[in-house]
C-alpha cells in the first residue's frame, strides 16, 4: 500500500439504525474502489465486513470492521459499526479512533431511535458528519421526508448536497447541486448530464439554501452575501467544508447501496467534506507520573502516542489488536512502552486489514490505522508510546452492563474451558462483565442486552467447543433477626471414651442495618474457660453463613455469649463451636427473623414523553421513585428498586420507550423483603434442600 501523508487520510465511521444498509454501502464504496472485483451481499454472507460466523447467520453486524481502501489518492479507513443496541461498545470504540462519521438513514423508515442514539455520540465526540438517505430505491422511502425529520429530531442543520432522480424504484440517480449537473450510475459508474427540466425549480431552491448555508459559516462570507445576495463557488465551497468541519452544517447525501447507485458520489464527498487528522485538534493526555496535561498533534514530528481500541482473536494470527497512531511513527518489528501498563512491548509485524485479507506494512503514520498481532501485555483501552516521553491518552469510556445472566458448563469437566473462554471473550467485548457472586458462588455474566449474551453464548460454543446452561441470577438474600432471645446451645456426646460437651448461652438482639455481625463476651467467673471463647465465636459465624430461615447469610445481628458451663475431661473446641452453632440457630428461629433482599439504585434518562410509561413501570416494580430532573431535553429519573424485579428490565425499558432510554443501576442497600414473597422464597429454598437431600 502507498504512503499517505496527514491530510490525505479519512477516518470515517459508518453509523446507522439496525437495517438501514450501512454494511451493504460500505461494499458498494468498496467495490467503486477497486478494492474487491464483485459486489458481496449480506443475505448471501458475501460483505467484506460481515465475515464473523454469527454476522453471516444473523444478517446484521456485531463487530466493527476495518476497511481502509483508496479513492482518489486518498486512503479511507472505514469502520463499519453495528447498528444494534447491544453492540454499542463496538460503536463507541470505532467513534473513538475516527475523526468523522457517515450517519447512514433508511430512506423508507427515516430517523430511528438508532439513528438519534448514534447522533448524539457523534456530536458528544465533536465529529462532523455527513447524512446518507439510503435505499431510496425501494417503495415507500422518501428523501424529503428523511430531509425534516434530519430538522427536527436531530436539531440539525442538514444541507442537501444532492437531489434524487426518479422517486422510490425509479431512482435512478442525483442532481448534484453544486455543479448543478445529473449523475446517473450505470453499474455503479457515474455518468453526467444536463439537469432534468422538471426539476429546475426544486434544484434553484436547494442550490439557494447551500449558498445561505455557506455563508452562514464564516462572518466574512456572511457580510458579503448580505450586501451582493450571492457567492462565488469557490467560496460556496470554502464555506460548506468550514461548516461541516465545525459541526453547524450537515451534508446530506443521496444512496441506494444493493444496486450500487451513489456510492462514488459518497466517496468524493468523504475526500472533499470531511476532516483528515490534521484538520482535528491535538489529542489530550497527560504524563503517566505527574498527572500535567499534555497534548499529541497529528504529525509525525512530535514523539510517538498511540492506541489500542479493538482486540480480537483471529484463528491463524493469534491475538489482534487494532490501533491508531494519534503522533509519531510506528514501526513494525521495534520496542514501544505501554504507558497504561508500564511494560515495555515489542511490536511485530504491522498489517492493514480488511475483513479476512491483510497486507503487511512497514509502520503506521500520525492519524493512520493499523493492525499487530500478539502483543503480550496490551489491551484494549491501552496507550503505546515513546517511552523517553510517555503519555497516557485518555481512555476510551465503554458503558456499564445492563443485562445478567447466570452462567454454567452442563458438563462439569468442561467448567475450566468455560472460565477461560469466558475470560478471552471479556477480552475482546469490553461491554462484557464476568463475576463470581461470592455468595451464591454463580458465575455471572452481564453484558448490553438479551442478543449480545446470547451471541456471546454461541461463541463460547463454537470457538472453545463447551455448552452451558444460562438462567437468572439466584438473588442474594440475607437474614436477620427483628426481636430479641436469649437461649442455650449444650452439646453433650457420650461414645464410650473421652466424650464431648460444650454448654452455652448466648443473647440475640438486631443490630442496625448494614452494621453486619458483632459477638461480645460476657462471661464471667470462668463458666467458660477462655481458650474456648473463639471456638464459640466460630461456630456462630459458621452457622450465621449457613443461615436459618432459607440457607441465606445472616447479618446485622449481635451475638452476647453471658453464659454457660463446661467438663474437666469432655470439654474441647469442636464442642463448643457446636454449641455456638446450635445457639445461633436456636437464638435466630426465637428472635423473629426475616429476610432481607437487595435494593438497587436506578437512574432512567428518558425522552420527556415517555416519563409516565417508565415511572409507571418502576412503581410495578415495587421501586420507589427518589426525584426527577431535567437533563437537556431528557429527564433523568432516580429510583430505588429490588434486584428481583430488574434482572430484565433492559429489555422492558427498550420496549417501553422504543429505545430511546438507558439507564444504570448500583447496589445501594438490604431492606425486609414483604411477608408473602418472602414465604415463597423460604418455600423455594425448603424444596431445592429437600432435592439435594434426595440426590445424596
Amino acid at each position: 500500500m502507498r504512503k499517505y501523508t496527514t491530510d490525505q487520510l479519512r477516518n470515517v465511521a459508518l453509523v446507522a439504525h439496525g437495517g438501514a444498509g450501512k454494511t451493504s454501502l460500505a461494499e458498494a464504496m468498496l467495490f467503486c474502489a477497486g478494492v474487491t472485483d464483485r459486489l458481496g451481499k449480506v443475505e448471501a454472507g458475501t460483505t467484506l465486513s460481515d465475515s464473523d460466523p454469527d454476522e453471516i447467520e444473523r444478517q446484521i453486524s456485531i463487530v466493527s470492521a476495518l476497511l481502509p481502501c483508496d479513492w482518489r489518492g486518498h486512503k479511507l479507513n472505514l469502520l463499519d459499526t453495528p447498528g444494534y443496541a447491544d453492540f454499542v461498545g463496538e460503536v463507541i470504540a470505532g467513534l473513538h479512533v475516527a475523526d468523522s462519521v457517515v450517519l447512514v438513514v433508511d430512506g423508507v423508515s427515516g430517523i430511528e431511535v438508532g439513528t438519534e442514539r448514534s447522533w448524539q455520540m457523534a456530536r458528544d465526540r465533536g465529529l462532523a458528519t455527513l447524512i446518507v438517505v439510503n435505499k431510496l430505491d425501494k417503495e415507500h422511502s422518501d428523501f424529503d421526508t428523511a430531509l425534516s425529520q434530519a430538522r427536527e429530531r436531530l436539531g440539525c442543520n442538514p444541507v442537501a448536497l444532492q437531489l434524487p432522480i426518479g422517486r422510490q424504484t425509479e431512482f435512478r440517480g442525483v442532481v448534484d447541486l453544486l455543479r448543478q449537473k445529473a449523475v446517473t450510475f450505470h453499474d455503479g459508474k457515474p455518468q453526467e448530464g444536463p439537469v432534468p427540466g422538471d426539476m429546475a425549480d426544486a434544484v434553484a431552491a436547494a442550490r439557494e439554501r447551500i449558498v445561505e448555508a455557506a455563508a452562514e459559516s464564516e462572518d466574512a462570507l456572511t457580510e458579503k452575501y448580505l450586501e451582493e445576495g450571492t457567492l462565488s463557488d469557490e467560496e460556496v465551497l470554502r464555506g460548506l467544508r468550514v461548516g461541516t468541519l465545525a459541526g453547524v452544517v450537515t451534508p446530506v447525501m443521496c444512496a441506494a447501496a444493493v444496486p450500487n447507485l451513489g456510492a462514488t458520489t459518497l466517496l468524493d464527498a468523504i475526500v472533499a467534506w470531511l476532516p483528515s487528522p490534521a484538520d482535528r485538534p491535538a489529542i489530550k493526555a497527560h504524563h503517566p507520573q505527574s498527572g500535567a496535561e499534555e497534548s499529541r498533534t497529528a504529525s509525525t514530528d512530535v514523539p510517538t502516542a498511540a492506541q489500542v481500541f479493538k482486540t480480537t482473536a483471529d484463528p491463524y494470527a493469534g491475538k489482534l489488536s487494532f490501533f491508531r497512531t494519534f503522533s509519531g511513527l510506528v514501526h513494525s518489528d521495534t520496542p514501544i512502552f505501554n504507558a497504561t501498563q508500564q511494560r515495555s512491548e515489542r511490536i511485530g509485524p504491522i498489517m492493514m486489514l480488511r475483513g479476512k485479507t491483510h497486507e503487511a506494512v512497514a509502520g503506521v503514520a500520525a492519524g493512520d490505522i493499523g493492525v499487530v498481532a500478539k502483543l503480550k501485555e496490551t489491551t484494549t483501552g491501552d496507550t503505546l508510546c515513546d517511552d523517553r516521553q510517555p503519555v497516557l491518552l485518555l481512555p476510551i469510556a465503554f458503558p456499564d452492563p445492563v443485562i445478567a445472566f447466570s452462567i454454567k458448563a452442563k458438563n462439569k469437566a468442561d467448567e475450566d474451558k468455560v472460565g477461560s473462554g469466558l475470560n478471552r471473550l471479556v477480552e475482546e467485548d469490553p461491554t462484557l462483565r464476568v463475576s463470581l457472586d461470592p455468595q451464591t458462588h454463580e458465575t455471572i455474566l452481564s453484558g448490553m442486552g438479551d442478543l449480545h449474551l446470547e451471541v456471546t453464548v454461541g461463541r463460547l460454543r463454537r470457538k472453545f467447543g463447551v455448552e452451558v446452561e444460562t438462567g437468572l441470577p439466584t438473588v442474594a438474600y440475607r437474614e436477620t433477626v427483628r426481636g430479641r432471645s436469649r437461649v442455650q446451645g449444650r452439646h453433650k456426646k457420650q461414645t464410650g471414651g473421652r466424650g464431648q460437651f460444650g454448654d452455652v448461652w448466648v443473647r440475640v438482639e438486631p443490630a442496625e442495618r448494614g452494621a453486619g455481625f458483632e459477638f461480645v463476651d460476657e462471661v464471667t467467673g470462668g463458666v467458660v474457660p477462655r481458650n474456648f471463647i473463639p471456638a464459640v465465636e466460630k461456630g456462630v459465624r459458621e452457622a450465621m453463613e449457613r443461615g436459618v430461615l432459607a440457607g441465606y447469610p445472616v447479618v446485622d445481628i449481635r451475638v452476647t455469649l453471658d453464659d454457660g458451663s463446661s467438663h474437666s475431661v469432655d470439654s474441647s473446641e469442636l464442642a463448643f463451636k457446636i454449641a455456638g452453632s446450635m445457639a445461633l440457630q436456636k437464638g435466630v428461629e426465637e428472635a423473629n427473623p426475616v429476610l432481607l433482599e437487595p435494593i438497587m439504585a436506578v437512574e432512567v434518562v428518558t425522552p420527556s414523553e415517555f416519563m409516565g410509561d417508565v415511572m409507571g413501570g418502576l412503581n410495578a416494580k415495587r421501586g420507589r421513585i427518589q426525584g426527577v430532573e431535567q437533563s437537556g431535553a431528557n429527564q433523568v429519573i432516580k429510583a430505588l428498586a429490588p434486584q428481583a424485579e430488574m434482572f430484565t428490565y433492559a429489555n422492558e425499558l427498550r420496549s417501553m420507550t422504543q429505545g430511546r432510554a438507558a439507564y444504570t443501576m448500583s447496589f445501594s442497600h438490604y431492606e425486609e423483603l414483604p411477608d408473602h414473597l418472602a414465604q415463597r422464597v423460604i418455600a423455594e429454598a425448603a424444596e431445592r434442600r429437600e432435592k439435594e437431600r434426595e440426590k445424596s
